[in-house]
């Protein structure tokens, strides 16, 4: 039976864990778990799963969680604060951390896991777009194991098994299309929150529904895909398969190309991440390709989509950059689901913030300039649209 903490337990990808080990108990079972500010479901998720840790991060609600299940035997250690979380990601015997925080907030909790020697089944994509430089020397040091949870580079992976050292030569990452794929470029200055956050194939968080319709998503998957990878951002492509049913492929250096196809269905991806390399028998729905109909592919608009290409752009420059672009990235969507800003001052933000660091990034970059980096882009984003009117807002 394998031991797993969860940190982000109440979110998509947490919620959908636990299905996985309630199905499976007598694969895995749960030593810690971690959330944001949903109490309630935590409290729930202590008693059907009984951890020997928890914490919520948000500090003012312990005492509700203790209330909360101060009859649960035996009693769980409760803790507070990014400084309970990071404690969950460490603790006991946990073989495997799954890291479904969004956001920058899982770069910390992923760091103590790997310092741990935990294996990182790795939802949280921010961890290496922000944090490769100080993450890889970590997971080779400490000897972990870094397993993709998320669908596309899950797919890679998967279809990496039993492909010989230098036999990859191409990526190619698809992409749902998002929200807006059908719609005309000049709609989009009439997107609204409940648009963008209506995604066609998934379900997922209002902020990734919102990067799948920018398709940020998919730039920050071609950073994370170099770094787990080893490719050059050349050799990583982006291609639009509104059907979701091929969710990543890879070309070999005889232009074989292998490709992994499911029904969008986060648990399987998550379920490999759990048990490689073991294949688990499931009941889940079985993939009909008669069902599924014909499977279509085109190029991304880059008029449509202009934060793919600074993705690009902002990978290859390296260093610093990632943090910066991803943290703008996070405060941007945020303004935009409090209808702060408009849809297309997402990308009219993030290129300004980039802009603006270009001459100060760091090349190579410690946790603390990380740290800071992504600080000040935050701040940036904030400075920029406070100066503006948050109905009108030209960033040129």
């Amino acid at each position: 039976m394998k031991a797993i903490t969860l940190v982000g337990s109440t979110g998509s990808i947490g919620t959908q864990t636990l299905d996985i080990v309630a199905q499976y108990p007598s694969e895995f079972r749960i030593v810690g778990l971690a959330a944001g500010n949903n109490v309630d479901m935590l409290a729930e998720q202590i008693r059907a799963f009984r951890p020997s840790i928890a914490a919520i991060c948000a500090e003012e609600k312990l005492l509700v969680l203790r209330e909360a299940v101060k009859d649960v035997d035996p009693q769980p250690i409760l803790l507070a604060g990014e400084a309970g979380v990071i404690e969950v990601a460490r603790y006991g015997d946990a073989e495997t951390v799954v890291t479904g925080i969004v956001g920058c907030a899982g770069l910390l909790p992923t760091i103590a896991a790997i310092e741990a020697g935990k294996d990182i089944a790795l939802a949280n994509k921010e961890t290496l777009i922000a944090g490769a430089p100080v993450v890889l020397p970590l997971v080779e040091k400490h000897g972990v194991k870094l397993l993709p949870a998320d669908s596309e580079h899950s797919a890679i992976f998967q279809c990496l098994q039993g492909v010989p050292k230098g036999g990859l030569r191409r990526i190619l990452l698809t992409a749902s299309g998002g929200a807006f794929r059908d719609w005309a470029t000049e709609k989009l200055a009439e997107v609204t929150v409940a648009d963008a956050i209506k995604h066609p194939n998934w379900s997922m968080g209002r902020k990734i529904t919102v990067d799948s319709a920018t398709l940020m998503n998919k730039g920050l998957e071609v950073i994370e895909a170099h770094f787990l990878f080893g490719l050059n951002y050349d050799d990583i492509e982006i291609v639009i398969h509104p059907q979701s049913i091929i969710h990543s492929l890879i070309e070999l250096q005889d232009t074989s190309v292998l490709a992994q196809l499911g029904w969008p269905d986060m648990r399987l991806p998550i379920l490999y991440a759990l048990s490689w390399p073991e294949r688990i028998y499931t009941n889940w729905e079985r993939l009909d390709l008669v069902k599924a109909g014909s499977l279509t592919f085109k190029e991304p608009d880059h008029q449509k989509y202009p934060c793919m290409k600074l993705a690009y752009a902002v990978g290859r420059s390296g260093g610093s950059m990632p943090a910066v672009l991803n943290a703008a990235n996070e405060q941007a969507v945020a303004l935009f689901l409090a209808e702060k800003i408009r849809y297309l001052d997402i990308a009219r933000c993030l290129e300004s913030v980039c802009d603006r660091h270009q001459n100060d990034q760091c090349n190579n970059p410690s946790l603390d300039d990380i740290i800071a980096a992504d600080r000040w882009a935050r701040q940036e984003v904030i400075s920029i649209t406070q100066k503006l009117d948050s109905r009108v807002i030209s960033l040129r």
